[in-house]
């Protein structure tokens, strides 16, 4: 079976903040939105939702807000996101701008909801690294 959609759902305390907070910074438009629940989209149809944590949707032995969760949002200019989200915009950077052998040039921006949006632009991997990505197909390894 194929999915239709595929997208992170988080449970945090306040919905409508955590999706004001995705609209202002991310430039997500809002699809579905109710009191305890809000599902966003951005330009490139990338989807993301927000459920209030404690709502009976949720099963009982899991209502707590999210804590753990790292939202990855891949940019042509990681650089000018820095500028505009953390040294113009003020958002608290949890890790500063850094390049990582990994294949990484990137940013963490701690959000008020309780998680964590590396912001990242690809770079070429270095050492093992450069080595350890395949094919998303599962091919051998490519260059990255």
């Amino acid at each position: 079976m194929t999915p239709n959609s595929c997208y992170p759902v988080l449970a945090v305390a306040d919905p409508g903040a955590a999706a004001a907070s995705a609209r202002r910074w991310f430039g997500y438009r809002t699809t579905f939105e109710a009191d305890w629940y809000v599902s966003l989209v951005d330009d490139a149809g990338h989807e993301l939702a927000f459920v209030r944590y404690d709502h009976e949707t949720v099963p009982a032995e899991h209502r707590r807000p999210v804590a753990g969760v790292l939202l990855n949002r891949e940019v042509d200019d990681v650089d000018a996101e820095w500028e505009r989200l953390v040294v113009r915009g003020g958002l608290l950077s949890a890790r500063s701008i850094r390049t990582e052998d990994f294949g990484q040039r990137h940013f963490i921006v701690a959000a008020p909801e309780g998680y964590l949006i590396d912001v990242i632009t690809t770079v070429p991997a270095v050492g093992a690294y450069a080595d350890a990505y395949t094919d998303p197909a599962g091919a051998d390894p490519v260059a990255h």
